[in-house]
């Protein structure tokens, strides 16, 4: 196998395949890179058993072959290879190192048989459809802060993606919840996504696909099975298997009688969460709102700092509800502040209860905070 590109061109697809490959070495060839050169076309495949990433590169093929190589390796030795030269590689026989020239510079790399490269195989997808590359952004973006962490929980690992019908409009429906709060964003069902079962994407394709997103076409295509999604977006193919599990039924969390309404500007609100705040160093510092007609005090304390209060008026806010005092627990605030575009709605019916939150100019999108003792 020989080929030559451009420096750029492997460097952008090194960083998407080398991200996937398993680095903990379990497997040695799961951190290698599979390099194929076949009719014509050069390929990037890298896998870790969950998710497969394949990326087709722009190369002047001189002999084809295929070999695999260290995919931290040799992205950490393209990157530092000056802007605009030329990348070789080159396996003059199946059993032998891999050269790697660039200019002046020249490394040999120890290889891993082909033979030994598992894949996880193509199979049936049987609803396929293409989403905006946009959408496909808003609905990882707003949901993706929501993901659990608890593996114990393994089912709230990830985006629940279905389809759903809300008032007579078919609409595919993005669903994440930690236990503590949860995000609900909509979209327009696709063409091809109506009966798609309802799957659950792992936190880390959902990473790698939200990598993926911002140098994608205008459209991104999504393919489906019960078991595994495959997005191809451009060069880029990215298949995961789906997590076994049922997802929680999300709707019976969402208050449905909250009818204390305030609204504030998301950026004197998040301003003012971040200030108070700052008085305690504890990850899980509750801020406690405080509201009268027209007035919201936001306030914070630390028993080894003293205590932090901010007063929003009439001025900066709208609310003229009874009297409420209830807290959150600073970092999930900022978390659903950030989805916000202007103005952010909160709706409550008591200290206790769960809150609806959402984005006044955004009504696709939901979230629900669960409040904290303060």
């Amino acid at each position: 196998m020989k080929f030559s590109a451009e420096r750029a061109t492997l460097l952008k697809a090194l960083a998407h395949i080398q991200s996937v490959a398993e680095k903990r070495n379990t497997i040695p060839i799961l951190a290698n890179v599979l390099i194929q050169a076949a009719n014509g076309q050069l390929s990037l495949k890298a896998t870790d058993m969950e998710i497969e990433v394949v990326e087709e590169v722009p190369a002047k093929i001189t002999r084809e072959g295929a070999t695999t190589a260290p995919a931290a390796v040799l992205y950490e030795i393209v990157r530092k290879l000056p802007d605009g030269v030329d990348v070789e590689l080159d396996q003059a026989d199946s059993e032998g190192p891999l050269l790697l020239r660039a200019g002046r510079y020249a490394t040999r790399l120890n290889v891993l048989s082909v033979d030994d490269f598992p894949s996880m195989g193509a199979g049936d997808f049987p609803h396929r459809f293409k989403l905006p590359a946009t959408t496909l952004h808003s609905l990882i973006d707003r949901t993706r802060f929501a993901i659990s962490t608890e593996e114990t929980r393994y089912y709230l690992n990830g985006i629940f993606l279905h389809g759903t019908e809300v008032d007579g409009e078919a609409k595919l429906r993005a669903v994440a919840t930690d236990g503590h709060r949860l995000a609900r964003v909509e979209a327009d069902l696709p063409a091809g996504a109506a009966g798609m079962p309802g799957v659950i994407v792992p936190r880390k394709t959902v990473a790698e696909v939200r990598k993926l997103i911002d140098e994608a076409p205008e459209e991104v295509e999504i393919a489906l099975s019960e078991t595994r999604i495959q997005f191809t977006a451009g060069p880029v193919t990215l298949t995961s298997k789906l997590i076994d599990g049922t997802f929680p039924e999300y709707e019976r969390v969402i208050p449905r009688n909250n009818t204390r309404i305030l609204r504030v500007g998301k950026k004197d609100f998040a301003d003012a969460v971040a200030r108070v705040a700052a008085i305690s160093q504890e990850r899980s510092r509750p801020v406690k709102l405080t509201l009268e007609p027209g007035l919201l005090t936001l306030s914070a304390s630390s028993a080894e700092q003293g205590v932090a209060k901010e007063e929003l008026d009439d001025n900066r806010i709208s609310y003229d509800a009874e009297g409420l005092e209830i807290g959150f627990q600073a970092r999930y605030l900022n978390d659903i502040t950030d989805q916000v575009e202007k103005e952010v709605e909160f709706a409550f019916a008591d200290s206790a209860s769960p809150t609806i939150v959402r984005d006044v100019d955004s009504p696709s999108a939901l979230y629900v905070l669960m409040p904290m003792r303060v």
